[in-house]
């Protein structure tokens, strides 16, 4: 065992990179909200991009360590502090058997990722041990519960305090503060929005509402109607922006409903989608046709730098 549960926090989270094919019996893919952020944090340890990280939202978050090794923390600056002492992240340290690791509050950002070597150990579910809470689904335990009190957390390598430790080149590290522009590519509805709509969904100021969660971000401001009354409920995309009655967007993230019968505009870049998914209540987003092609170009890379599907 690696890290005791002393205080839980808001909401924390074992995940790995997330659930996949299992959609057609109506499970969430889960995973990493912020992708870009839970990948660096298993790569600055030399981690597979797969390994389980715990994904920790809003801080508030005490661990004791039970024996030495590296961890990473990348994401939103949460206040980490190793015995009391503040330390930053998007960078790795050696922790050694007895130290204590916080998390007291956002400063920037919503959610931190901490890795360990190697890795956390947790059960497989369905080939993955990504937490889908609504589902009781994977976790600690399997069942899908947030991390509780008295939580032990063992990790995959028995001794791994070993190894240079590594910061992530400032220029991969995103400013969670920064004006967010989506990059929106047209889905096969895209045309039921006529022109004025498109015009003023592409042309407005959106705030993420407080009723944003894991399944997926809603915004406010303007509302765009489409020329579609509802769909028959069919598969729904990460990233997809629905269009409710209300005509308030939502992007839909990793722990999303399978299926859904309202109309979709098209679908935020993966990428994008994780950087929304750092801003908190009240930030501004805007939307802007994206270029399949550039975002293609752009994944292709990520995929490759990270080894992911290799």
């Amino acid at each position: 065992m690696v890290f005791e549960v002393i205080r839980p926090g808001f909401l924390a989270l074992l995940q790995d990179y997330g659930r996949y094919g299992m959609q057609h019996l109506g499970m969430a893919t889960g995973g990493p909200l912020d992708e870009h952020a839970f990948v660096w944090a298993n790569r600055l340890l030399g981690n597979h991009y797969n390994s389980a990280t715990l994904e920790i939202t809003l801080g508030q978050v005490r661990l004791r360590a039970l024996q030495g090794t590296r961890i990473a923390i990348t994401g939103a600056d949460l206040g980490a502090c190793i015995n009391d002492q503040p330390i930053v992240p998007w960078c790795s340290y050696r922790v050694e058997a007895g130290d204590s690791l916080s998390f007291a509050g956002a400063r920037t950002g919503v959610r931190a990722y901490l890795a360990v070597s190697g890795g956390f150990e947790a059960p497989l579910r369905y080939g993955s041990c990504a937490t889908v809470v609504r589902e009781g689904c994977g976790g600690l335990h399997g069942d899908g519960q947030r991390l509780q009190a008295g939580d032990r957390l063992g990790m995959r390598l028995k001794n791994a305090g070993q190894g240079a430790l590594q910061q992530v080149p400032p220029r991969f590290v995103p400013d969670y503060g920064a004006p967010l522009c989506l990059r929106l590519l047209p889905g096969y509805q895209y045309d039921q929005f006529d022109a004025e709509q498109l015009e003023r969904l592409f042309g407005s100021d959106y705030r993420v509402s407080p009723d944003s969660d894991r399944m997926g971000y809603r915004l406010a401001g303007p509302a765009i109607q489409s020329g579609l009354d509802g769909i028959i409920s069919e598969g729904i995309a990460f990233g997809a922006v629905q269009i409710p009655g209300d005509g308030q967007p939502i992007v839909l993230l990793r722990d999303r409903q399978t299926i859904g019968g309202y109309p979709k505009v098209g679908c935020v870049a993966a990428l994008d989608a994780a950087q929304l998914a750092q801003r908190a209540p009240g930030a501004l987003v805007r939307f802007r046709r994206g270029d399949l092609r550039e975002v293609e170009t752009q994944r292709q890379a990520f995929n490759r730098f990270f080894g992911i599907g290799g």
